[in-house]
Parts: structure tokens; C-alpha cells; sequence
């Protein structure tokens, strides 16, 4: 149940951290923030993403950790929590900005990352 629930608030902290991260540059394309809207504007609005963030991804690293009764090791859980942003990221950069797209090189790049799953799971 620590893995599941681990990958859980490791997926729900990487929602806010692409929101967090890019949401502002979606914002503005919908003149939502402008080039006159102050940067440190910006930065607190995605700060205030990064809050709940901090709050899934923390636990989630506890949670999971072997050292806490966890199923991971350390590696596991960044590997783990690397492929979960990415594929957080890539549905994000495809359905938000929607002028994005995918190409051969980034599937490539994302078998690579499951290869490092597999990898870092591997005795």
C-alpha cells in the first residue's frame, strides 16, 4: 500500500509542479498575465502552486522510502518520480498549450526513461 500510495502523491505533486512551472507562460498566452505583469507577481502565484507541491511530494518521499518502511530506495523514488513529471509534463505541454507535438525523438526519449525504470529496479 506505501508504493501505491507513494506514486499517488508522487502524480498529484508533479500536477502542481507543471502547473507551478509552466501554467504562468498558458496564462499569459491567454492575456491572462501580460509582459507588464510583474515578475515577482509571477513567482508568488506559482509559489503558492509550489505549496501544495512540497506537500504531496514530501510525504510521498517519506512514505515511500525503504528507510521509513517504505518499498523504494532512494534511486527508485527519483527515477520513479522523474518518469511521472515527465509524462505529467508531456500531457500537459500536448492538451494545455495544445500547439505542441510530439515527434519520434521524444518517444525515444521517454522509452529511454522506462529502460531507467526498468534499470533501477533491477537487482
Amino acid at each position: 500500500m506505501n508504493g501505491i500510495s507513494t506514486i499517488l502523491l508522487l502524480f498529484v505533486s508533479n500536477v502542481f509542479m507543471t502547473f507551478a512551472w509552466y501554467g504562468h507562460l498558458k496564462l499569459q498566452q491567454m492575456n491572462v498575465f501580460t509582459d507588464n505583469t510583474p515578475l515577482y507577481v509571477v513567482i508568488l502565484l506559482s509559489w503558492m502552486l509550489a505549496l501544495p507541491e512540497y506537500a504531496c511530494q514530501v510525504p510521498a518521499n517519506r512514505i515511500g522510502f525503504i528507510g521509513n518502511g517504505g518499498v523504494f530506495s532512494l534511486m527508485q523514488l527519483k527515477i520513479i518520480q522523474e518518469v511521472i513529471s515527465i509524462t505529467v509534463f508531456t500531457f500537459f505541454a500536448l492538451f494545455v498549450f495544445r500547439n505542441q507535438t510530439l515527434h519520434w525523438n521524444h518517444i525515444a526519449a521517454f522509452a529511454c526513461l522506462i529502460l531507467a525504470v526498468y534499470f533501477v529496479f533491477k537487482e
